[in-house]
């Protein structure tokens, strides 16, 4: 049975960072690439970043600088490190997995996901 389950959401103030986890069980993490998603309350979903089988790194121009992805395949945990947080970066987070990608490639659109976690919510206010 595939799993994702996002964990490491919170309440947190203007700049302040956190650290999301996701922890894949049910398919080989080390060949899929994965994406980080978001949805504001009244906004359309959006991925904000994705790192591919072999590590490489894909952030959205909002976030670059600010958001980071990174994996351990050891741990079957994607991480995203997310810094000096704005309340426009509040939103439920989710990770999702693309088992369809070369080793060094991955995609910023929902549609291409094959599994998807349910969520973690992240809360950036004074």
């Amino acid at each position: 049975q595939v799993q994702l389950v996002e964990s490491g959401g919170g309440l947190v103030q203007p700049g302040g960072s956190l650290r999301l986890s996701c922890a894949a069980s049910g398919f080989t993490l080390d060949r899929a690439a994965i994406t980080w998603f978001r949805q504001a309350p009244g906004k359309e979903r959006e991925g904000v970043s994705c790192i591919s089988a072999d590590g490489k790194r894909y952030p959205v121009d909002s976030v670059k600088g600010r958001f980071t992805a990174s994996r351990d395949n050891a741990k079957k945990t994607v991480y995203l490190q997310v810094n000096s947080l704005k309340p426009e970066d509040t939103a439920v987070y989710y990770c999702a997995a693309d088992l369809g990608r070369s080793d060094y490639d991955c995609s910023l659109r929902g549609g291409s996901m094959d599994y998807w976690g349910k969520g973690t919510l992240v809360t950036v206010s004074s």
